[in-house]
């Protein structure tokens, strides 16, 4: 030890840029590595982290009745009643308010009256104050103490082209108003009007992110203050309520909540861990770039901090054998050859935890990013204890073992050195000579003070290629599920549904797509929520043996009323497996005949849900929701969980499929003439107060919808790590040139012209690409595939990976020009070694 020590000391001016080299390159790269998976850990943790910040409640109840719209004095009696439930810690009411802002004009304006895309809810009990506290984006909150502040979401905002700080005149209208069979919004003048500041663009816990069916209405949220003003235009109220012990309460509270409602009364309830796990699920496209990037830099930077321990340690050959020439034991001279390569690698170690905890402020990524709790620096200290502990102990390993494999030759003189097996090939084949000069200094990396790390420049360039072609066969089954949306549900062209998403597509609607000749198939689906095994799951209502079925991932489709198909998120919520049986009930017996007693359901399969279903309500999405049969309820039941039109008996939406060959304009002029026929019926029934229908297109899930701000994050990381890998290749090849200088100087006296010392640095920058593509293209489109079945499996879609064949090419031909490019100016390098300066010792 005291030797080693004398030595570190005698030899560290001259030895300080290689221990430099280690320390930057464990530091840099294993730093950036640590940030990544602990970017990844991030984005995947903050939403549950925001919930936990924000008071959030596990379950959301909203009820509604049949008969008429809520009076106060009954929201006020049901909300004692909730909040007196023994699993009930704590009781938030949101009323939606019939309250519209009103143009210029006084009249509603167009964002009202069109489909309620803005919508006015009130705040009691701290209801979005001090329960599921909203996250201010710009400006503030609202004062719960003022009667003439309130927030909005930024897209309700744009709708009404208002500015945080501008004055927003209101009108509101009285539940008497509204439950008049005389009432249209467009003319009836408001009872009341008012006026409010907007003071800040919030986010509601709800809308982190949004599938196309939950993507209006928009929200205006008014203090307490003033909602305690507008109790008169309380239409259906909002319940949050906190739980005693968390998520594990929602199946009982959920009994027991609809046992206490009062006769008539439907409810929708919104289940806070439902949410959380859509908001994982979209993240899982970040959190997934962001993890295998991170395990290739951890990866890269141990093989090249490796490879560049091996090669410091095999150029002080020539001192080691001095050392036993004097006598040093092998442990003596091990430890020489540890001690400054150790201390390099823990400091490098200790910089890449710095490296990381500068970098975390980068993180999250995604949708979360926007209601972060606690956004700045952050230590995983999970990650970097990890990450710190396998740097130290691996390269401390491998430097343990390079130097007891040092210390063990005692051979005085020159090792015989064998050249590459490649090159004595290539060389019996005829080449031409600068091409089997480029080969040797590609394959064959010396000894001594003149090795070269040709291996760090062929690792790289093979993890540069993998790198880029995972990217873009990853990125090729992103594009598929985004241009298939039968791989996310989807499974048919076009649906017609009920403009706003209430009531019946009328049975007229049906007649005429039976006999279009432009439609292949079609199906109606019904929507609604019910109680599976005591947890409320959103449900397709459906015929058995139907035509349009959402695509199967195991199993098969309903066949009989005894059956049910689940998501498969779903599925494992409830800890089943097909095959088996659950129990589907709604409703209590007092509701009847608008119940449905406890069914025992056949599980028979398992698919991916589409999102489709009722803005704010629970609804069906990828592996959420479950499909039965719709024999299962009384037609009553089915009319009351739509609050349909009594004299309809139509679908909640028909899903059409068109035939083959028939163009998408032809096939929407069809369904288009089909949307005019429904609206005539019911405008000619006294029940249908102005009811339209629309043709719907394809409804994305929240996972398709973040997908717009993923797409580019596996490519800029992707890019990120190649040209890392790039400007390691082009240094590898100046360190060469620079190293060789005897080599090239050699070859210019044997005749070599510049022009063929070019060459032969071109050649040895092509060999390291043809390396890099012939091992990197099949393991880079192996593991995009494996990646990209992982996470199809993940959000539960339906895992069909393609290979981008053509962008491979185009990857496999840019490695080659850009490596030739690189060589450029190392080869200007070697054709102006001045021959005489470089042979002087000879």
């Amino acid at each position: 030890m005291s030797l080693a020590w004398y030595r570190f000391r005698g030899t560290f001016r001259r030895r300080w840029t290689a221990y430099l080299a280690v320390v930057l390159l464990v530091g840099l790269v294993g730093g950036v590595a640590m940030a990544a998976i602990a970017g990844a850990r991030r984005t995947q943790s903050a939403f549950p982290a925001y919930l936990a910040a924000t008071n959030a409640s596990e379950l959301t109840m909203q009820a509604s009745s049949n008969a008429s719209q809520f009076t106060p004095k009954q929201i006020e009696t049901l909300g004692q009643h909730l909040a007196h439930l023994p699993r009930v810690t704590r009781l938030a009411v949101a009323p939606n308010l019939f309250v519209v802002p009103l143009g210029p004009n006084g009249r509603p304006s167009p964002s009202a009256a069109d489909d309620d895309d803005v919508t006015a809810i009130g705040s009691e009990d701290g209801e979005y104050f001090s329960q599921d506290r909203l996250t201010v984006v710009n400006g503030r909150m609202a004062d719960p103490t003022s009667p003439s502040e309130m927030v909005a979401t930024a897209e309700a905002a744009k709708l009404g082209g208002w500015h945080v700080g501008e004055t927003v005149s209101f009108g509101g209208y009285t539940v008497q108003q509204a439950d008049s069979p005389e009432f249209n919004l467009a003319t009836e003048p408001p009872s009341l009007r008012f006026s409010a500041k907007l003071v800040g663009l919030v986010v509601f816990p709800s809308q982190v992110v949004n599938d196309d069916v939950d993507r209006y209405p928009t929200f205006v949220l008014l203090s307490p203050a003033l909602t305690a003003r507008l109790r008169a235009t309380e239409v259906y109220p909002s319940f949050g309520l906190r739980l005693a012990h968390g998520s594990a309460d929602v199946p009982v509270v959920e009994k027991e909540i609809i046992g206490l409602l009062p006769r008539g009364t439907t409810y929708t309830f919104h289940v806070t861990s439902v949410a959380e796990g859509e908001v994982e699920r979209s993240s899982k496209p970040e959190a997934i770039a962001l993890g295998v990037f991170g395990s290739i830099a951890g990866l890269a930077a141990l093989l090249i901090a490796g490879l560049a321990i091996g090669r410091g340690i095999s150029g002080q050959e020539e001192e080691l054998d001095a050392l036993r020439a004097l006598g040093a034991d092998p442990l003596t001279i091990t430890w020489d050859v540890m001690f400054g390569v150790l201390g390099a690698v823990v400091l490098g170690a200790l910089v890449a935890v710095g490296v990381a905890i500068v970098l975390s402020p980068l993180a999250p990524i995604g949708p979360a990013r926007q209601i972060d709790p606690n956004p700045g620096f952050a230590a995983d200290w999970t990650v970097l204890a990890t990450g710190l502990a396998v740097m130290i102990v691996g390269l401390g390993l491998l430097t343990a073992v390079l130097a007891y494999r040092a210390a063990a030759w005692r051979h005085v003189g020159q090792r015989p050195e064998h050249g590459s097996r490649v090159v004595n090939a290539a060389a019996r084949t005829g080449l031409p000579p600068s091409a089997v000069a480029g080969l040797r200094f590609a394959l064959e990396p010396g000894r001594g003070r003149t090795s070269v790390p040709v291996r760090s420049a062929l690792v790289g360039a093979v993890l540069a290629v993998v790198v880029v072609v995972t990217t873009l066969t990853f990125a090729s089954g992103l594009n598929s599920l985004d241009s298939h949306p039968a791989l996310y549900g989807w499974n048919w062209n076009y649906a017609i549904n009920p403009a706003g998403g209430d009531g019946d597509v009328p049975p007229a609607a049906a007649q005429l797509l039976s006999r279009d000749p432009a439609v292949a198939a079609w199906t109606g689906y019904t929507f609604a929520g019910v109680q599976i095994d005591g947890q409320t799951v959103p449900v397709l209502l459906a015929q058995t043996n139907a035509e349009l079925n959402p695509p199967i991932l195991s199993g098969h489709a309903l066949e009989a009323n005894n059956q049910i198909v689940l998501g498969a998120a779903t599925l494992a919520a409830l800890h089943k497996k097909v095959g088996d049986t659950v129990t589907v009930s709604y409703g209590s017996p007092s509701d009847a005949p608008v119940y449905v007693a406890p069914t025992p359901l056949r599980v028979v399969g398992t698919a991916t849900l589409p999102a489709i279903g009722t803005s704010g309500a629970l609804h069906p999405s990828m592996g959420t929701g479950a499909m039965i049969s719709d024999g299962i309820g009384s037609p009553a039941f089915k009319k009351a969980i739509k609050q349909s039109d009594p004299n309809l008996n139509g679908h909640d939406v028909e899903v059409v499929r068109f035939r083959r060959g028939v163009t998408t304009a032809a096939g929407l002029a069809s369904l288009h003439k089909i949307v005019i026929a429904a609206n005539k019926v019911m405008a000619a029934d006294p029940l249908g107060q102005g009811d339209t229908y629309e043709v719907l297109g394809v409804q994305r899930p929240a996972e398709i919808v973040n997908y717009q701000a993923t797409g580019a994050t596996p490519d800029i990381l992707a890019i990120g790590l190649a040209v890392g890998a790039v400007v390691a290749l082009g240094l590898t090849l100046a360190t060469s040139v620079r190293r060789r200088r005897r080599e090239f100087a050699l070859l210019k006296t044997l005749g070599f012209t510049q022009y063929q010392l070019a060459v032969t640095v071109a050649w040895q920058a092509s060999v390291a690409a043809l390396v890099g593509i012939v091992l990197g293209v099949p393991l880079g489109i192996a593991l995009g595939r494996w990646l990209w079945d992982l996470f199809a499996r993940g959000i539960y879609a339906v895992p069909r990976a393609s290979v981008p064949i053509v962008e491979v090419v185009l990857v496999a031909l840019a490695a080659l020009v850009l490596a030739n490019l690189v060589a450029a100016i190392p080869g200007v390098m070697a054709a102006r070694t001045r021959t005489a300066l470089a042979l002087r010792a000879e």
